[in-house]
């Protein structure tokens, strides 16, 4: 994302260290240019053949247009799904479908090919698209896990508030923040006379660098954990309180309270275990709560487990996927000869996995989801 391309290389600096020419330059024969080519992409081609590496990113970026076209397409199909918590995720799909479409394909060129040959233009489209697309798919999580928080801790008064245009408007502003840090660079950006054979964002202004990692990542990352494990404390609170309730016939006092015998109003409470007297008459009725609720709570203590287990999967997939780059983004910086430059290629990968996985762990963990899913899938298979 912020930091495009073999530690922010620029033309000069790759042709003193593969002793190729500024093309266009008269300093070498061509032979001696084509030898140095070769050189070049000889030596940075270690390790697996650049074939294998096409068609594995090939693979991943197809497989991440794919999973996230089948959530949008799922919950637009399904009118069970259509709800501001599932409006969310498929805003999520849609952001990860833009990073499947708009940033990975030329990612995978510019990686296999280890030069820019798309011209000045493009590469600022391309820096801006991803550094705003990654960023909103990271925010987007936290916009989600703001959403669940507000369910589980206030869910009376949120499910008033829980409504199309409230989520409309949180989406809004995740993209308002991510486009906020995707345009500084464009402010000091020097256009090149000669031909681009880089394409990043000078890390040379360590402000910049600091604002754009710790808004795109440290800060989300630091929300997401606060929320997750309010969330995780939530859940376990009622998973206990749902065990301590043994299975069983339970009994309880139902007082039918009349002031007079006279009184035309006359009010009804249910006290468990209750045994006291109040003025008026007072007629007592023993009521039996049958096995039915009892498996309800437990039914619904088993979701809470899931549910929990899946909050830990979404943070622990987030964290892995994305934190590599972001500490090697801050750190490169100040020591750009602590890491080997083919690094950045892998931790870049890496964070784009995250919008494959994003699908999958939504989408698969929520039965209704899976229902719709499959009936959507039977739907295609028939009309083929």
């Amino acid at each position: 994302m912020q930091e495009r391309r073999r530690q922010n290389v620029s033309h000069s600096s790759l042709s003193a260290a593969t002793g190729a020419p500024r093309l266009g330059g008269n300093s070498q024969a061509p032979s001696d240019f084509l030898l140095s080519i070769i050189s070049y992409h000889s030596c940075s081609c270690r390790g697996p053949s650049r074939a294998g590496v096409a068609v594995t990113l090939a693979l991943i970026t197809f497989a991440t247009t794919l999973s996230n076209a089948f959530v949008i397409a799922t919950i637009y199909q399904s009118r069970k799904l259509h709800t501001p918590a599932n409006f969310l995720i498929a805003s999520l799909a849609v952001t990860d479908l833009l990073v499947s479409i708009l940033v990975m394909p030329v990612s995978a060129l510019y990686t296999v090919s280890q030069t820019w040959t798309l011209g000045q233009v493009l590469c600022d489209i391309w820096l801006s698209s991803d550094i705003t697309c990654c960023t909103a798919s990271i925010l987007h999580l936290c916009v989600i896990a703001l959403d669940r928080y507000w369910a589980i801790t206030d869910a009376v008064e949120y499910s008033k508030r829980r409504t199309p245009a409230r989520a409309a408007g949180m989406v809004a502003t995740a993209w308002v923040i991510a486009i906020s840090i995707s345009l500084p660079p464009f402010f000091w950006r020097q256009v090149k006379a000669e031909q681009v054979t880089s394409c990043n964002v000078n890390t040379d202004h360590i402000f910049y660098t600091i604002y754009s990692t710790f808004g795109a990542f440290y800060i989300p990352t630091l929300l997401l954990i606060a929320l997750y494990g309010r969330i995780y404390a939530e859940a376990r609170k009622r998973i206990l309180k749902a065990s301590h309730r043994k299975p069983g016939k339970r009994l309880t006092s139902a007082r039918l309270i009349t002031d007079s015998p006279s009184s035309v109003a006359s009010s009804t409470s249910l006290n468990y275990g209750s045994n006291d007297a109040s003025s008026g008459n007072v007629s007592q009725v023993k009521v039996s709560v049958s096995d039915a609720l009892l498996e309800k709570k437990r039914i619904s203590a088993a979701r809470e487990r899931k549910a929990t287990k899946t909050l830990g999967i979404i943070l622990g997939a987030y964290i892995i996927c994305w934190l590599p780059f972001f500490i090697y983004t801050l750190l490169v910086p100040v020591c750009q000869s602590c890491f080997h430059p083919e690094l950045f290629d892998i931790f870049t990968w890496l964070g784009y996995l995250n919008s494959l996985i994003n699908p999958i762990i939504y989408t698969m963990s929520n039965e209704d989801f899976k229902q719709a899913f499959h009936k959507l899938l039977r739907l295609k298979c028939c009309r083929a």
